[in-house]
């Protein structure tokens, strides 16, 4: 993370902007407040956090679930239409049918490319990135047809019943989704170290056909559930993005969060506790992205510069590690 700074202050200075200010003006956005930090940087990090447990789920697998993008807007098309539809519910029971309706939808979403995997071998890394654009148009298709506004004026929905969104910290945006996040990392954390489930996955991941004839696995089985479960992930993200902190839907809903959190996911080595600590990192680099451009005059894009520096070292390491461990094997 470092060396991604120090090439993005140089890269300023190159461009002919102040890096000095830039960089406080990016640290103020992120940090610089508690309305900040809550508001900014925890809310963006949400669901960098919970998209990045799904990928590390797939990952861990061996599954490349490149394809994040669309599950997220699946989850978030079906948490839009449940949440339309429950207003004379109470929240105890509206928030969990929304939240459980876009889990089950960004599910259905890997659902084709794991039957392609396991029917025909197409690879899921094609398939699921594919998926993506389907789901870009379908979210078009539904802000501007079924789920367009009651006007039929902007292409976005009508906000969802009030009983469906997500508690919000007094005085912030900062929504339950942060505990959601919290608990999942830690659920995750205690499966992949904790169960023989677990256990099974990281062997399938480590190698297939080793964990196949050593530990008699199902190694296409156990993948193709770790990336059933990835893209629930995806979903459910997509629907606390819609009920705590949108309230509704329309085009360009995400960022690129299905992008961004295969970053961190890989910084964090795939560990579910990482993967929280790393969303909070990107979560200050997309706030702090909007702060920088606002106060300094540099275009948000630069932060990218550090995220594929990340994503560049991380890899680089892996791969450093990995040959290393072959040479003592040796």
């Amino acid at each position: 993370m470092l060396l991604g700074g120090l090439v993005l202050a140089a890269g300023l200075e190159l461009a002919g902007y102040d890096a000095v200010a830039a960089l406080a003006a990016m640290w103020r956005g992120a940090f610089g407040s508690w309305y900040a930090f809550t508001s900014a940087t925890l809310v963006r990090a949400v669901p960098l956090t919970v998209v990045g447990l799904g990928i590390a789920l797939a990952f861990r697998a061996g599954a490349l679930n490149i394809g994040a993008e669309g599950q997220f807007y699946a989850g978030a098309i079906a948490a839009t239409f449940v949440g339309l539809h429950v207003g004379g519910r109470p929240a105890a029971a509206a928030i969990p049918a929304v939240l459980a309706a876009a889990t089950l939808a960004g599910a259905a979403w890997v659902v084709v490319p794991v039957w392609l995997q396991l029917r025909y071998g197409v690879l899921e890394a094609i398939s699921t990135l594919l998926l993506n654009f389907v789901a870009d148009a379908l979210v078009s298709l539904m802000v501007q047809g079924p789920l367009q506004e009651s006007q039929h004026i902007y292409p976005q929905s009508d906000p969802i019943a009030v009983s469906a969104r997500l508690p919000v910290l007094p005085g912030t945006r900062l929504h339950a989704g942060l505990g959601v996040a919290v608990v999942a990392s830690l659920a995750l954390w205690y499966v992949f170290g904790r169960t023989l489930w677990g256990f099974r996955l990281r062997a399938v991941g480590a190698g297939p056909r080793a964990a196949e004839i050593s530990g008699r696995i199902d190694a296409r089985r156990v993948a193709a559930v770790a990336l059933l479960l990835s893209g629930a992930l995806a979903g459910l993200a997509g629907g606390i993005e819609v009920s705590g902190v949108s309230y509704a839907l329309f085009q360009n809903l995400s960022p690129g969060y299905g992008y961004t959190a295969i970053a961190v996911a890989l910084l964090a080595r795939l560990h579910p506790l990482g993967v929280l600590a790393a969303g909070v990192l990107f979560g200050a680099l997309e706030a702090g992205a909007g702060a920088m451009q606002r106060e300094a005059g540099v275009p948000a894009v630069a932060v990218y510069v550090v995220e594929a520096v990340v994503i560049v070292v991380v890899l680089l390491a892996d791969a450093a590690a990995r040959r290393r461990s072959a040479q003592a094997a040796a």
